[in-house]
This record gives C-alpha cells, structure tokens and sequence, in this order.
C-alpha cells in the first residue's frame, strides 16, 4: 500500500483527475488490496485530508481546475485578485485569494470589473505574494447573487419565496428554521442542493430582514439588486479593531487652532474642519487666509492592507435615508477619523490665502494633529449669523463664525467671477417615523452655510490637485467633460419649444447654460429646465489624465476632502504625503500604470451607489403612495417617449408613468424634436412641461413604480391644408380636471 504521503502527492499532481481507481492504477492496487486502499481513503477524508467532489479526489482546501470566482480586489500591482463564489468561511476557513491573468488577451472581450463573477481555470503561473493561486479568465459571466431576496410566504404545509426579482422562481423554503421571520417578511435565502417537493428550487432562510414596510427591507433590496458589498469580512473588522490613535509625533501641533466643524445635524462622521482670519499682510487688504482640515484616513489605512482592499472594493460610502453603508468600518469612519469635538485626531490640512476678490494667491499643505473646537449644524450656524446669537456661544460666534463668513464673502466674489453651471435643482428628502416607515417627503432649505462649505471644499481640492499636478505625481482628477454634440443639440430643440435660444454646438461655457437658467428663473418652466439642461451634460467621474471640470469652470480638479467615504480622495491623499514628504504611508511607486484601472473602480462604484439610492427612494415613496390608489395630484410632465408619458409630481417629487394607450380618444403621435405627442385626429398635445392633473392607478413597491391616469386635456392645435399644425396658444394649466379620459382604438 502507498503511504498517505505518496498519495496526497499523486492527488496534488492530477487535480481534479485523482479517483480512488486512478490511484489504484497508478500504484497497481489490484483484487482484495482494493478494500484496503478504500479504508484508508476514507480515514484521509475524516481527517480533512482530502475531500471528494464529483467523484474525484482532491487534497482539503483545494481549489478544483476549472472554478467560478468573484473578483474582489487587486494587488499592489494592480492585478485582479478573487476568491471562490461558492466558498463557505464557517467550514472552510479564509478564502485563498487567486490572482486573474488575463488569459483572453488580443480577443477583443471586455476585461473583468471589481464584483464581476468569472469562470477561471487554475495555473502553474507564479501567484505572486498577496495570492495563493493564480489562473486565467476563460469566461466573464453574469452577475448571479450568491443569495435571493424575496418576501416569505406561508402556503398550505409549506412555506415558499415569493422573489423580489421576478425573473426568478419561485423557491421552497425549508421551515425548521426561519430566523424568526414570518408570513410577509423579508428575507435573505440560500439555496440548497436538491429539489422541494414540487420540482422547484428549494432553500433555507439566513437572514430575516424585517417587514417590507421599513427603511431598512427597501434599502436592503437595492444593495441585494446592485452587487454593493456591505457586510465587512472578519480580516477587516479586526484591522479596524487593532487601530490605535496616530500620535503628535511627525506632525504640526494644530491642536490650539479654533478649527470647527460644520455638517448635517445627523451626521455621525465628521471629515472635514474649517478656519479662516483675516490676512495680516498688509499688501492683501481685505485678503483671507482659510484653512480646511481632512481626516487623515491614510495613516490607518495602508496601500495593500485588508481595509484598503475593501475601501477599494466598496469604492465610497452609499447613502440611504435612515442609514450608511460605510466605506470604512465604524470604528474608524465614527471614530478614530472622524474630527470629534474636543478630540485630539491627525489631519491633512491646507491652508490657502485668498484677496479681496475671492482669488486664491497662494497654497501649504501640512500634516497636523488637530482639535476640533465645536460640532455645529448648518442650521445652528445660520441662525447664529442671522441675528440668533443664542445659539452658540458669544465668543465661538464672533470669534469662529463671523470670520469664516467673512472670508466666505469673498470667495463668493471669486465664485461669481468664474461662473460655474447654476443649476437650482432642489433635492427632495424622506422624513422617517421611529418605525422607519415614510412621514413626508420635504425639500431641505438651502442655507448659506451649505454655500459656505461647499466653496471652501471645492478651493482645497483645487489646491490638491495643483499641488501634485506641480509635483509631477500621478492622480485621479474628478473630471467633467463638455455636452456632446448629440445632447446639446436635443436641448436646443427643447429650448426652442419655449422660445429660447441656445448658441452653437461649439464652444459654449457655463456662462451660457447660466444665462437661461436666469431667463426661466421664478417662471414654472424653471425647474423642468433646469432638469433637461443637467441632463443635457457628461457625467463627472474620475480619471487620471485632466480635461478639466467643465461643470465647475475649473481647469485641474481633485476630490481631496472626503477619504472618510470616497477612495478617490484617499488616494489624492496618499498623493500629497509621497510629494511633500510627509509619510512613509504615502502613494506607492508604479501606481501610474493602476490608476486607470482604480478610476474605472471607483467611477463605476460611484454609479452604482447613485443607483442604489435612488432606487430606494423611488421604492419608499411607491409604498408610502400604495393606500393612496385613486387618489389625485398635480404634477407637470417630465418625459415624452413613444410608449407614454412620465409625470412627476408637484408635492414629492415623485416619478410615475402614463402609457399612451390610456391617454385619450385619438391614436397619439410622438414628435421627438418637440418631446410632444399629439393626437392624429384631434391634435390634442402633450408637451414637455405641461402642467397636469393625474389619478393614481396603482403604485408597485418591489419596482419602485406608479402608473397614473391623465385626468388633464392637452392643447389643441388646428391643422393648414399642408397638414402642419399651428400652435393655438391655449396651454393648459391642468384644465378638464375630473374627465373621463377613456381609451378606444389604437394607441402610439
């Protein structure tokens, strides 16, 4: 008989390959030796030794040749990293990282992304230090979740999920243990092997959600829905736990400078600190020195260490009405980094001197151990500007609150002058009860001290990239292209319905987009405009070569002053530290070749999270508008496309569709340049930024969508021999309220 040594090491050389009649062959096992070679693979595999799977041997913890992966990371050259899909950390321990080559290279097939599932097959390749395997991609398949979300439902005998997606089938639940939840719940299953009683898939509960009326379940379905990554593996919790307050050594004592904070009054993390004085020089008269300080998330945060790798992953902090799924882990997102009044905390600083004009004349940026000198409220510190002095302290105002308000009058000048896109686009928020279902939906005031922030943070990321830009070291720029040529173009036929007129497709600046928006401005076509001249514009996103902020008017833009929730900015950070020698902890050699790839990252993550959140807004106020069927609101439209109408409504901001088959008596004709429909018959017109009066027909949770009744007539055109309509100015405010407006014959 081969010794156990012997055979572990023929399993090793035919993965996959290794059955108990291939050993038998290869170490001439014949006749009744079989039964004893069949002992002592059994005693092998009680000993964790080796494991069967289909039929074949392999040695414990083995991955087979061929496997489906996540990808989940890279290493710090930049290289995929991923881990078995199907891999259970409970039975198996930490799942061995393995390094995706690119074996597919020349065959035009995109290249795998951060959460995509790939199907590899194991090499002999060198994995490098950070992996233990290394293979090479065959496949980039679908995203599949590991798990399916669903509401529980209890049937005669049984109980079954009812899935959120309803691609999926429905799937038999295994009733010994249901985590608690009942009839109605929503939950997260696994499936399990072999089939239920009727055929279909079956599975068991792990983890009970709570009832689909909370926050917390309709938050759940879009991070389930997104891919987005928000338990923290174990390897991570504990690096957060083993962190330990930075010390003063290394850095500037700031500690006696009265910087504060500024944030929402429910903020929990807090990253960002403001100060500014006049400037004593007397050759800038009325000039102002203001001075930002940021977190330093990049001393606890190190390049290629677990909370890096999953910083990465996550790409930035995603935001839903009643909670975070952070970035970081709370104990350094809500704690050690967060700048905590009267707490001693490192910061990256800048301290900027401006003149009276608001222009920036000069730039330092220091490492520094701070205190923050008091936690305010944007409200808090409006209403101390605003003649409330009851609010805070008589000294925090005259001495910290006045002067920043100074020095912000003065970057408004600046502000001005540059002229940035002006959108007003007012953002709508979601009032929670305590049992975090929907109370109202509300329009947040926007204060001057919201301004005052925002500016200051937009001059420090200025500052950070012109910093490393003069350095010469690489970094992600937040870049915003011009409109293309195809979208301005679609604006300008929108505008034209109105009578305004926007230049030519070359060439423009925000200035010009300005002028309209104060054209339409206090008129009810202004927010409708403001919404279709955003969406006539590029989305912002990261990348490592500049083409300037066209949104901004600025010509090199960075994100520096969140590393708390954006990775971006931590790498903007590690940035500054290896150009102005402040660290050992600074931005590795070679990272010029990694940042394309890290911006297609983190672009892609911040779309995700925006998806994300929208989502979950749009699902809370369908199920808050649900026993609300049949009633009725005004809204205005803000969609025309052939198959109907998109209303949102006046109160809360609420989306929903009306199909063109329920329009009216007419076949309904799209016209795409004037976003219109018209009947053929009648030439009863709906337009783009009409006012109307709609009837809820029904509102669907799960999807987050409403479908509405137009209760409104259009406008009526009368049509020239040619068979052009001329426009009756007879634009309808909602008129024909209450009418019947049922549908016959054919719809467009």
């Amino acid at each position: 008989m081969p010794s156990r040594d012997e055979i572990m090491a023929f399993v090793a050389d035919n993965p996959g390959a290794a059955g108990k009649r291939e050993i038998a062959r290869h170490f001439g096992i014949t006749g009744g030796a079989r039964v004893f070679l069949k002992k002592l693979l059994r005693e092998m595999a009680d000993e964790g030794l080796l494991e069967k799977r289909q039929k074949k041997l392999v040695r414990a913890g083995d991955l087979p040749p061929v496997l489906v992966a996540l990808v989940t990371g890279r290493d710090s050259d930049g290289e995929l990293l991923a881990v078995p899909a199907n891999w259970d950390e409970e039975e198996q321990g930490t799942a061995p990282a393995i390094l995706v080559l690119d074996g597919r290279r020349g065959q035009g097939l995109r290249l795998p992304g951060l959460g995509d599932r790939v199907l590899l097959r194991i090499t002999s390749d060198e994995p490098g230090a950070e992996a233990k395997h290394a293979a090479r991609i065959l496949r980039v398949l679908e995203k599949q979740a590991t798990s399916i979300l669903g509401i529980l439902r209890e049937g005669p005998k049984r109980f079954y999920l009812e899935p959120i997606d309803r691609k999926q089938r429905e799937v038999e639940i295994d009733g010994s243990d249901l985590k608690d939840a009942a009839d109605g719940d929503l939950v997260s299953i696994a499936l399990m092997r072999g089939n239920g009683r009727y055929g279909g898939p079956r599975g068991r509960v792990v983890k009970r959600i709570g009832a689909m009326h909370s926050e917390m379940a309709i938050s759940e379905i879009a991070l389930h829905t997104h891919g987005i990554p928000h338990a923290f593996p174990d390897r991570v919790i504990e690096a957060a736990a083993e962190a330990r307050p930075a010390k003063l050594k290394g850095r500037e004592d700031w500690r006696k400078l009265p910087l504060i904070t500024i944030d929402p009054a429910d903020a929990k993390d807090h990253d960002d600190a403001v100060h500014a004085e006049p400037d004593p020089d007397p050759a800038n008269r009325d000039g102002h020195i203001v001075t930002v300080a940021i977190a330093d998330v990049a001393y606890y945060v190190r390049p290629g260490e677990p909370l890096d790798r999953e910083a990465h992953l996550r790409g930035n902090s995603v935001y839903f009405p009643d909670r975070v799924i952070p970035m970081l882990p709370e104990e350094l997102s809500n704690g050690l980094c967060s700048l905590k009044e009267g707490e001693d905390r490192p910061a990256m600083a800048v301290r900027m001197t401006f003149d009276a004009k608001g222009r920036k004349l000069s730039h330092s940026f220091h490492r520094v151990m701070m205190r923050s000198a008091a936690k305010l409220a944007y409200q808090t510190a409006q209403a101390a500007i605003d003649g409330e002095p009851d609010k805070v302290a008589p000294a925090l105002l005259e001495e910290i609150l006045k002067p920043l308000w100074s020095a912000y009058g003065a970057l408004k000048r600046g502000r001005e002058a540059r002229e940035p896109l002006d959108l007003d686009l007012p953002e709508r928020k979601i009032r929670l009860k305590e049992d975090g279902t929907v109370d109202s939906v509300y329009v947040p005031e926007r204060l001057e001290a919201h301004k005052l922030i925002e500016e200051f943070m937009i001059q420090a990321n200025v500052a950070a990239a012109e910093t490393l830009e003069k350095a010469g070291i690489p970094l992600l720029y937040r870049v915003h292209d011009a409109s293309s040529p195809e979208k301005l173009e679609a604006l300008k036929e929108f505008l034209s319905t109105l009578g305004i007129r926007l230049g030519g497709s070359g060439g423009l600046r925000p200035s010009n987009f300005n002028a309209i928006l104060h054209k339409v401005a206090d008129t009810p076509e202004s927010e409708l405009v403001n919404q279709v001249i955003l969406r006539s514009q590029a989305q912002a996103e990261y990348a490592p070569d500049n083409i300037g902020h066209f949104g901004l008017n600025l010509r090199r833009y960075a994100h520096f002053t969140s590393p708390i929730r954006r990775y971006a900015d931590l790498i903007v950070h590690r940035g500054l530290i290896r150009a102005l020698k402040l660290g050992d902890d600074g931005l590795p050699d070679g990272m010029e070749t990694r940042l394309p790839a890290i911006a297609a990252d983190v672009s892609a993550a911040e779309r995700r999270a925006m998806l994300a959140e929208r989502d979950t807004v749009d699902r809370l106020i369908a199920l808050w508008l649900s026993d609300q069927v049949g009633a009725r609101f005004f809204g205005r439209i803000s969609g025309v496309v052939k198959s109907g109408l998109f209303i949102r409504l006046d109160d809360t901001g609420a989306d929903g569709f009306v199909p063109a088959s329920t329009i009216g008596d007419d076949y309904y004709h799209y016209d795409e340049s004037s976003h219109s429909m018209s009947g053929r018959s009648t030439g009863e017109t709906f337009a783009l930024g009409d006012k109307v009066e709609v009837r809820l027909v029904e509102a669907a949770p799960y999807a987050g969508a409403l479908r509405f009744e137009l209760l409104s007539e259009g406008h009526y055109h009368k049509r020239s021999s040619a068979g052009q309509r001329t426009a009756m100015r007879a634009r309808s405010a909602g008129g024909g309220a209450g009418r019947s407006r049922k549908s016959k014959g054919r719809r467009k």
